[in-house]
């Protein structure tokens, strides 16, 4: 059972308190609402608005988690994961879509990021508007700032070209839309001047919340990316990002034999209860039927094998392609998250899956995964497996790519080698290729949200893979979603769409 004092847990204890009691109403004029804002307890809940948007629940609210929101969108659509259709009937359409690059603006999952992120923005306006009307302490208007221009990441990350605005006093009719360039520049602009203010702590109260180091993560990961938003690389300013966050005394965290791990390693303490602080930088809190859910396991399991794990049963949905498992060396560590052949009564999962869809595939095909190996408290709708959004291996490898992306090869092989000896594996007999790095990047991040961003930035989105030809470059972007497109008609629709 997890322990942990964040701003999330106090601040809604705070809100229900105040929602069951009765108030005069003068305490709701400007001069005490000002005021209460500028205190630390009053910016705590407002910031509190903004971080309980992150954590994944149903109907594809949160970072991750659950389902049908913007983890399945980005998961789905890359090589690392698919729920196929089930000879059995099971499972709609609508996942292996995804994999095949067949989605539309009218599905749900695009619908749900859409909305959540938009949802988020909107919070995260507020936030700031009564940190900075209250003159709160500058740390706390840093993290409201930084958190919305998180936000307008992920969304020109999946949209490109969208509305924008930083002030709620709009209607949806009328917010205009930015191109992809124009909100990358204010995503940067944004980190660049508050995360520096932001507070330093680690663990504690800003367990799950954004600290300079995350700030400086964020900032790297929006350059690493740069060369797709703006068409201009800015691999020096991701490496010096990188390196603010060296200075936030981060490490590897072990990879020794631990019996206590159902699969026997300390690596997996990285997807578990309480994340180890050594190596993860940002995580999304978790609590089982309390704030979140962590549902990837169990939604992965077929029903026997997991009531045979957990004493409940599995969903029997999400596997591993079987070209992306088979990449895995025998020796990784990292391969003993995956279940595949005969788990004993009756269970037995094939990597070959013959069809995604039409007629699908059979009830026990694919690989199954068991990264984040549930922790308690857990059922049938999920467990209590915290989720890390950064990681500091992430950071040794963009520190990799961007030394090989400016012809340092030599520089990035310390980078990659250490991530490879934890898993087990030796180091590289030479200077790391950029092909090697992606691999890497693969075997070390899969399902934490990263893949389908990787795929794009080196060119692996759009290749044919064994149930799809060639994808259609507009497919690097998803299309608005119908519904945003009916609100305001000034919104201009993605290529291809």
């Amino acid at each position: 059972m997890k322990i942990k004092n964040i701003l999330l847990i106090g601040s809604l204890s705070f809100l229900l308190l105040v929602g069951c009691t009765n108030v005069d109403e003068k305490v709701y004029d400007k001069y005490t609402a000002d005021d209460f804002y500028g205190s630390a307890q009053g910016a705590d809940v407002a910031l509190a608005s903004v971080y309980a948007q992150v954590g994944g629940n149903w109907d594809g609210v949160g970072y991750a988690g659950a389902d049908r929101g913007w983890y399945d969108l980005n998961c789905f659509s890359s090589d690392e994961q698919v729920i196929p259709h089930r000879t059995t009937g099971d499972w709609e359409l609508d996942f292996a879509r995804l994999y095949k690059h067949d989605w539309l603006p009218t599905d749900s999952f695009i619908n749900n990021t859409w909305r959540w992120l938009y949802k988020s923005i909107f919070n995260a306006n507020l936030a700031v508007n009564q940190l900075e009307k209250s003159n709160a302490e500058p740390s706390k208007i840093a993290e409201a700032k930084v958190l919305r221009a998180f936000f307008y990441y992920l969304l020109i990350d999946d949209f490109g070209d969208v509305p924008f605005y930083t002030d709620n006093n709009i209607t949806v009719d009328q917010i205009p839309q930015s191109s992809r360039k124009e909100v990358y520049n204010f995503i940067v602009k944004e980190l660049t001047e508050n995360v520096e203010t932001l507070s330093a702590t680690k663990g504690g109260n800003y367990y799950g919340r954004f600290n300079k180091w995350a700030g400086y993560t964020l900032l790297a990961k929006v350059y690493l990316n740069a060369g797709v938003y703006t068409g201009t690389p800015e691999w020096e300013k991701c490496l010096a990002a990188c390196d603010k966050v060296n200075a936030g005394g981060f490490s590897l965290h072990s990879s020794a034999a631990n019996a206590s791990s159902p699969m026997g390693n300390k690596y997996y303490e990285l997807f578990g209860d309480v994340l180890p602080d050594d190596e993860t930088i940002l995580a999304m809190f978790v609590t089982a039927n309390v704030v979140s859910r962590n549902i990837f396991t169990v939604r992965s399991l077929n029903g026997p094998d997991a009531k045979n794990l957990f004493g409940y049963s599995g969903w029997n949905g999400t596997i591993v392609p079987k070209d992306f498992f088979i990449k895995y060396d025998d020796k990784d560590i990292r391969k003993k998250q995956f279940r595949y052949g005969d788990q004993g009564g009756g269970v037995n999962y094939s990597i070959d899956v013959a069809s995604l869809d039409n007629p699908g595939a059979a009830p026990q095909a694919g690989v199954r995964n068991t990264k984040f190996y549930p922790v308690t408290p857990m059922d049938g709708g999920g467990a209590s497996n915290d989720f890390p959004i950064y990681r500091y291996a992430d950071v040794l490898l963009m520190k990799a790519e961007c030394n090989v992306r400016l012809g340092n090869a030599a520089a990035a092989k310390p980078f990659i080698d250490p991530i490879r000896q934890r898993a087990g594996l030796g180091i590289l007999a030479t200077n790391p290729t950029l092909n090697d790095v992606y691999n890497e990047r693969g075997f070390e991040l899969n399902w934490e949200g990263h893949r389908r961003q990787d795929m794009i930035r080196f060119d692996k989105f759009l290749l044919a893979n064994d149930f799809r030809g060639v994808s259609a470059n507009y497919r690097k972007l998803f299309p608005i979603p119908t519904a945003a497109l009916d609100a305001n008609k000034g919104i201009k629709q993605n290529t291809g769409y």
